[in-house]
């Protein structure tokens, strides 16, 4: 109000109220100068100001509350999604979190106050991408630990290292997955697309339950793909085929195995709901969106020419 020099939180036509809802957004701290006055620090974006950073999110009193559909659409990204939330004290691991998908959800999580653990084969790209989140901020919680999905022991290590923090696990991602890559056998003899996208995931859920189990409530993600439904694990008379899974090289074809992978990654989170769910621990699958332009398309140039030309009719990471 300009005739009174303060803020007016009543809209002078509609009535409407206006009030500051919930502490300083994540990223930001209050501090105060030499005078005494209060000032506002963004270490996200290396800032400061005077002006309170919640008057940019304040709530009309008695709103109507929105549908899910009309708060979230297809251009939300992680951090509107979880605007507001304080995540304070929850612990994630996300597989295959250095890069994409996996990144994105790491980086949304650990600026929103929750310890992430990126699970990663590659440490020096794991460690790369905890140093991109601490620069966005110092205070952020996360770290890198090696994960090979394609090592039943590299799992089972991984598994007994986590074990051994004695940390609780509220948030399990399964987002790591391979596309589009030749066929090769596994250190235990098992087809790589199969191991890495599903075996390797479920191997590491079995490990982590009683973790999961003992921090409820907790949550499993497994990151799927609509490709799910161009695929099938029944043989020619109906019954189930587990030959198909892990093939071998002259029955392989990529995007065959890749979608098999993924019908698997939803039949197992089913059923890991409906085992958990009574002890606290659900499960779900989902589809992050058709053919984002991540890294998982790199293997084959024809995949990479296929996620470019689709590029602008698809969401961005």
């Amino acid at each position: 109000s300009h005739l009174e020099e303060k803020t007016q939180w009543e809209h002078p036509k509609s009535g409407k109220r206006k009030r500051v809802a919930g502490g300083l957004p994540y990223g930001w701290e209050q501090e105060t100068d030499e005078s005494g006055q209060v000032y506002f620090v963004d270490h996200i974006n290396k800032r400061t100001t005077y002006l309170d950073p919640r008057l940019a999110f304040t709530v009309e009193d008695n709103p109507v509350k929105p549908t899910t559909r009309q708060k979230y659409d297809g251009n939300s990204t992680a951090m509107e999604i979880l605007q507001g939330l304080d995540l304070s004290g929850k612990v994630v691991i996300i597989t295959g979190a250095n890069s994409g998908i996996g990144f994105e959800t790491a980086k949304s999580l650990a600026l929103h106050g929750a310890y992430v653990i990126l699970a990663c084969r590659n440490m020096s790209r794991g460690n790369d991408a905890v140093q991109r989140i601490l620069l966005e901020w110092h205070k952020a919680k996360v770290e890198a630990m090696t994960l090979d999905l394609a090592s039943l022991q590299s799992v089972q290590h991984f598994a007994e290292a986590f074990k051994s923090k004695n940390m609780p696990l509220h948030i399990l991602i399964c987002n790591a997955a391979v596309f589009g890559v030749p066929w090769v056998l596994t250190e235990d003899e098992l087809e790589s697309t199969f191991q890495v996208n599903h075996l390797g995931h479920f191997y590491l859920v079995q490990l982590l339950e009683d973790v999961l189990r003992r921090s409820s409530p907790a949550r499993v993600v497994v990151v799927s793909s609509e490709s799910h439904r161009f695929t099938e694990i029944k043989d020619c008379s109906g019954k189930l085929d587990f030959s198909l899974l892990s093939p071998s090289k002259k029955e392989y074809w990529a995007m065959l195995a890749y979608n098999r992978s993924k019908l698997c990654n939803i039949l197992f989170s089913n059923e890991l709901n409906r085992r958990l769910s009574p002890h606290g621990v659900t499960s779900n699958s989902v589809h992050p969106g058709n053919m984002i332009y991540s890294s998982i398309h790199r293997n084959w140039w024809v995949y990479t020419l296929l996620f470019t030309l689709a590029r602008p009719f698809t969401k961005s990471m």
